[in-house]
Parts: C-alpha cells; sequence; structure tokens
C-alpha cells in the first residue's frame, strides 16, 4: 500500500528506552528507531545526565508584566525557537520585576530552549538574558555537561534528522502533544569528538552574527531614508489635548480622537510639502485572490503568514503547503511585490517577496499587496519607506478596532511618498539585499551545521570535518 510505513521489531525490544511501555506508532517509526539506533552505537549521555536545570517555563505571566521590546528582558515562546535560532525581531518582552520573580527559568547567552508543546524544535540562546513560556524547557548545563559538550553543537544535534526524530519519539497526547520533563530528560546525545563539537558551536554562533548584520542592515537603510526624507531627528508631538474641525471629521467618517493625532496629521503634512505623489500612484494594491479549494489538492504553494512579515523579506525559506491542508481566501503574491499587514500596525510586518524560484507564492488576506510601477522607488526601498517611523505613526493613528485594530487600504494608499526616495533608492537597495544575502547566508550555515552532525554520526567525523570544508567554501 503506497505511503504505509511498518516497523517490525522484536518483541523483547519493544521495552526498550521505553518506560511508559508505549505502543503507539509514533513512538515506533523508522526514522525515530533508525536514529536511536545510530545514537546508541556511539558514546553518548542524555540531557538530564548533562544539565543542571531542566525546566518547564513561566505557567503563569499576568498581561501587566508584558512591556515594550528594550524595556525588560526577551520572553521566548515556542513560536520563536522553530527555525533553530531564536527569532529575535518577533519575541515578547518582560518587565525586570517577572523575570526576577520567575529566575529559576532564567536563561544565558549559550543555553538552551526546547519545545515541550506541539512539535519538536530547540535552540541555542543567543540574547544576554531571557525567560522562557510554558510551551518550552529551559535548559542550561551542568559543568559536566559544559566540559563533555558545547550548547551550540547540542542545538544543531537537535535539529538534525536524527535529533528531530529522537524528540519528536518522545512527543505523545491526544489533542495536542507535548514533551514530558521525564521524557524530555531521557533523549541521547551522541559525545563526538569536541574539536568537531567547538566547530560546529562556532558555526551556530556565526550563524547569529549573519542574523545581527540583516537587523543592522535594516537600522542603516532607514536611517539613510529618514535623512532624506528630513526626519533623521524627529520625535512626534504629545500634547495632553488638541482639536480638529468639523468638516475633517465628516470627511474621514471618524470620531475618535486618536484619528486626528498630531503627531500624525504633523507627518502627513510633512511629506505632502515634499515633491512626489501618493503611494496609490506608486505601487498598485493587487487583490487578485487563490482559493484552495479551486485548486488541485496535491498543489504546492508557499502560503505566508501575516507573523512572516515580522522578518523584512518573505523568501524560499519558507516550505510549501499542499493546496488541500490550507482552509481560507489567501491573496496571490509575486516577485518584486510588497506586502503589508493592516492589523496591528505596532509590529511593523512588511516585507518584500523574493522566493527566486517557481513555486506560487500566496498570503494572508490581512496583507494589502502593492506591486511597484516603475523602476525609479524599488520594492526594497519602499518596504523600508513603510516601515519607517514616520510612516508607522501615520498608521498607528488610523487604526480602528479594539481587539484587532486594523488601518484602512484607502488610509495607507492615500501616504505621500516624496521623490527624494528615488535619490537614495539605489543605496537603500544595495544594504537591503547586503541584509537579505546575509539571511540567506545564515540559513545556509544552519542546514550545514545540522547536515555535519547528521554525517558524524552516519560516516564519522572525518567526513564531517570534510564536509564542514567544502560548505564553508561554497557558503
Amino acid at each position: 500500500m503506497e505511503g504505509l510505513e511498518v516497523s517490525i521489531l522484536a518483541l523483547s525490544s519493544v521495552s526498550e528506552e521505553n518506560t511508559k511501555i508505549r505502543i503507539d506508532s509514533g513512538f515506533f517509526t523508522k526514522a525515530a528507531l533508525q536514529a536511536e539506533s545510530l545514537v546508541e552505537r556511539l558514546p553518548n549521555d542524555t540531557l538530564g545526565d548533562l544539565t543542571d536545570t531542566f525546566r518547564k517555563g513561566i505557567f503563569d505571566i499576568k498581561a501587566d508584566t508584558y512591556v515594550d521590546p528594550g524595556d525588560g528582558v526577551p520572553f521566548i515562546r515556542i513560536t520563536d525557537i522553530k527555525t533553530g535560532m531564536i527569532q529575535k525581531h518577533s519575541t515578547a518582552w518582560i518587565d525586570h520585576s517577572a523575570h526576577a520573580q520567575e529566575a529559576k527559568t532564567a536563561l544565558r547567552f549559550g543555553d538552551l530552549i526546547l519545545s515541550k508543546t506541539a512539535y519538536p524544535a530547540a535552540a541555542i540562546v543567543n540574547l544576554p538574558d531571557c525567560n522562557v513560556s510554558q510551551d518550552t524547557i529551559a535548559v542550561r548545563l551542568s559543568a559536566f555537561g559544559k566540559k563533555h559538550y558545547r550548547s551550540g553543537y547540542i542545538a544543531a544535534f537537535l535539529n538534525s534528522a536524527h535529533g528531530l526524530a529522537l524528540m519528536g519519539r518522545r512527543f505523545q497526547g491526544n489533542i495536542q502533544q507535548h514533551l514530558s520533563l521525564e521524557d524530555g530528560r531521557s533523549i541521547r546525545i551522541p559525545r563526538l569528538d569536541l574539536k568537531f563539537q567547538e566547530r560546529v558551536h562556532a558555526l551556530v554562533l556565526l550563524i547569529d552574527r549573519q542574523q545581527i548584520a540583516v537587523a543592522k542592515a535594516m537600522v542603516t537603510a532607514e536611517e539613510i531614508c529618514l535623512a532624506a526624507l528630513g526626519f533623521a531627528d524627529w520625535a512626534p508631538p504629545e500634547p495632553l489635548a488638541y482639536s480638529a474641525k468639523i468638516t475633517d471629521v465628516f470627511v474621514s467618517g471618524r470620531m475618535d480622537a486618536q484619528y486626528f493625532m498630531p503627531a500624525k496629521e504633523q507627518v502627513r503634512q510633512s511629506l505632502a510639502a515634499l515633491p512626489g505623489r501618493r503611494l496609490s500612484e506608486r505601487a498598485d494594491s493587487i487583490r487578485d485572490q487563490w482559493m484552495p479549494n479551486r485548486a488541485p489538492p496535491t498543489m504546492q504553494v508557499r502560503n505566508y503568514d501575516v507573523t512572516d512579515a515580522l522578518v523584512p523579506l518573505l523568501d524560499a525559506e519558507k516550505e510549501p503547503s499542499y493546496a488541500a491542508d490550507i482552509g481560507s481566501m489567501k491573496k496571490v503574491l509575486r516577485d518584486g511585490d510588497v506586502v503589508i499587514s493592516r492589523l496591528r500596525a505596532y509590529l511593523k510586518e512588511v516585507a518584500v517577496v523574493r522566493t527566486g524560484d517557481d513555486t506560487p507564492s500566496v498570503g494572508s488576506s490581512e496583507f494589502i499587496v502593492l506591486r511597484p510601477r516603475g523602476k525609479a522607488i524599488s520594492p526594497e526601498t519602499l518596504m523600508v519607506f513603510l516601515r519607517s517611523a514616520p510612516v508607522q505613526t501615520i498608521l498607528k493613528w488610523c487604526q480602528d478596532g479594539s481587539q484587532h485594530p486594523r488601518f484602512s487600504e484607502s488610509d495607507l494608499l492615500s501616504i505621500s511618498v516624496p521623490d527624494t526616495l528615488a535619490k537614495v533608492s539605489p543605496k537603500i537597495t544595495k544594504i537591503a539585499e547586503e541584509g537579505f544575502n546575509a539571511r540567506q547566508r545564515a540559513r545556509k550555515l544552519l542546514e550545514a551545521s545540522k547536515r555535519a552532525v547528521e554525517v558524524a554520526i552516519e560516516d564519522g567525523v572525518p567526513a564531517a570535518m570534510a564536509y564542514l570544508d567544502n560548505s564553508e567554501r561554497a557558503i
């Protein structure tokens, strides 16, 4: 039968590494059994033997402990570690008091985080300090663990095909699978040559530096954009009281005070005073729809959610999905488009679409899809402009709604885009592309680190070292 996977093993082996006497198919997948066999033939230790801290994250976090990024410490959730590295751009933050109160799960640079819920994942902590949520496990190596292992290597192993299979084997549950602390501690880590571990660890840290380069590139690009617009030293006014003309109220159809916030009007007027054209004249708003129920069930598309646009690039890192697995209408995207989420503007979910292959791309219906006209202002420059503080100020005070605030397409398209952006567009584009290249290099390095561990387990450390030599030259 096509697609049927069967594992056949001796009854006496069912209880091996199986203290809970599980007989479900998930525990005996071929990938898990193969990984178990490969690791067992090498010197190895369980995670429990390597750690001083192996704790479930904060169970009860109050809403009022969340703060703006930079005002406390990052609070890591399972969605922040699914790529194998903490996604710093999307983390929530909690105040210092909550962090101190939950010191038992406080982590520092070089520690580890494992997923506890839904799916196997792991990441090295690439932040000075952080704390973790209840859907993750905080892990810190003991003196014994630090002597024989490097945390970057452990992270690479756990994200490799063999590591994910071993972690996945320990997940259980009907409605939502989870990893118990007992089962997490029982995961075996192969004790490979320390020089190899150190090389993998250094590679993982290089990945982090590449990600930092991406963030720095976006900051530099925005600084150039702001200087060109005359907003380099601008700070939004915050008066205690202000007024608006009754005619403006009737024209806008809005009576809420925030829509007429002086900061918003100041930015609008400043941009409009410069030679330029409205966004509606610079780019077309694309409303083409893709209906999954009208597509072949086996058709594959890259389906981007608004959270994917927290990173300013929608690229081929997104794994394709089958049409049959997508439940709602999506918007059609193509390379060179700029997408911006109209939902919760403060998250700055704005990105350029650059997949570089033939797999169709679609996105959330919450995206406004912009297709730039002409080449004077590149998609990268438009993305940086839309992420900049002046534009974000406008969108912030255009939002309507309480639980799910949105801004309207008309408010977005009415923003003036000054001609001066065309003068700095080549420079901004170059910097943005350098950032994108750093991101792609980081992704390749991450894949190389995982594959190197797989090669070491399967074919030995010398073969893995040779693989790393070839990979680093190619990357």
